[in-house]
């Protein structure tokens, strides 16, 4: 019986949370604050936000960044560790324009229930 890696395992558990792989494509624009993230990101709510944001920075893929100022502003960015994933997304955007119409994604969007997680 063929086991399967663990490493992949482990990738697809965190990358295959739903929203994060749209966070991580926001991000690969650059450094984005909360409240654009959620403008990005539509239909994401600010907890299950919060939470992906947490977890990516657990792992390393995500860095908080303060900026001591007044008011205090907030920053997400990749780390390295998150930008080594642009060929994975752009990967993922070559394959989604060759294999979906904009008719099955509109179909979709619109019928997909309002789930958060």
């Amino acid at each position: 019986m063929a086991h399967m890696c663990p490493r992949y395992e482990r990738a697809i558990q965190i990358l295959g949370k739903r929203w994060t792989g749209l966070l991580i494509d926001a991000l690969m624009q650059g450094p984005r604050r909360f409240c654009e993230l959620t403008a990005l990101v539509e239909g994401l709510s600010d907890r299950v936000l919060s939470d992906r944001l947490r977890e990516l920075e657990a792992e390393g893929v995500v860095e908080r960044v303060v900026y001591p100022q007044i008011p205090v502003r907030v920053e997400y960015k990749l780390t390295e560790k998150g930008q080594a994933l642009k060929p994975v997304v752009d990967a993922i955007h070559i394959w989604a324009e060759t294999w979906f119409m904009p008719e099955d994604v509109d179909a979709t969007v619109t019928s997909e229930p309002n789930q958060q997680n």
